[in-house]
């Protein structure tokens, strides 16, 4: 009786955790790379991206005060019919600085067949959607290229599955941006997995979500990946690839555990 009752107390603590954790708390993660330019990425919105959440995002955007602003993806989950909060949050993001993204799979995926409509609302703010596509950016006296690639849909799912996905190569990724320019370049890139492929074509940088920090983190590991694989190789936080950063946020959306909704602000 005693074991029943302490299980049943400890399934109460966990399940209130949860739900602070999933519905009250936002955190920031800082990292300084000793440069000066700031850029606030934000990932993997999917249904928080909602009023409580973009004005908490907002919030911590108009302090920060950055220089850019990234969106990696997953801005809304492929569920959504209504554009209009992702809207209204994206003007207020460009309000405060720069915004560029990158499409995410369920951006691919919209069941709806909705997409033109998403981008349509995309194209009415001032933020700039990068789909195999970049742009020459100064910035502080540096020159950045700031590019975002979008694999095909198979590398994410394949004939309903999650089976002999696709994989994504260094040619492909030459096939969608051409040659790596020869200044310091801002790659945004949804699925960090391909991490080894972003750092051969020659992005300083690599700004990722998806993974959403491997849903639940024990002792700082991911332990699942949405291809349903344990203990993703990128999951959260700063990878060194010969020398290239992976930058991998563990997003905003989605039920998680041990693993707060988290932006990131990094000085570069």
């Amino acid at each position: 009786m005693k074991f029943i009752l302490l299980v049943l107390i400890l399934v109460i603590i966990a399940a209130v955790y949860l739900y602070i954790e999933n519905h009250f708390i936002l955190a920031k993660r800082h990292k300084d790379f000793g440069g000066n330019v700031k850029i606030l990425h934000i990932s993997d919105c999917h249904k928080r991206n909602n009023s409580t959440y973009n004005k908490r995002i907002l919030s911590a955007a108009q302090l920060e005060k950055p220089d850019l602003i990234f969106i990696t993806g997953d801005f809304v989950s492929r569920t959504e019919t209504d554009f209009s909060l992702c809207e209204a949050f994206l003007h207020g993001l460009c309000e405060i600085a720069p915004v560029y993204l990158c499409m995410g799979n369920h951006e691919q995926s919209f069941i709806h067949d909705n997409q033109q409509e998403f981008l349509d609302a995309m194209h009415r703010t001032k933020a700039e959607i990068l789909i195999n596509s970049g742009r020459h950016v100064k910035i502080k006296g540096r020159e950045f290229y700031i590019c975002g690639v979008m694999p095909e849909y198979t590398v994410y799912k394949k004939d309903g599955g999650y089976k002999n996905l696709d994989d994504f190569t260094l040619d492909d990724m030459k096939k969608n941006l051409g040659d790596c320019p020869r200044v310091e370049v801002l790659l945004l890139a949804h699925n960090p997995l391909f991490g080894a492929v972003y750092a051969d074509w020659g992005a300083d940088y690599t700004f990722s979500g998806h993974i959403h920090g491997g849903v639940v983190r024990l002792f700082g590991v991911g332990i699942l990946s949405p291809e349903r694989k344990f203990f993703p190789k990128y999951s959260k936080g700063i990878y060194d690839i010969s020398g290239k950063k992976l930058l991998v946020s563990a997003g905003v959306g989605k039920l998680r555990m041990f693993n707060p909704p988290e932006i990131v602000v990094y000085r570069i």
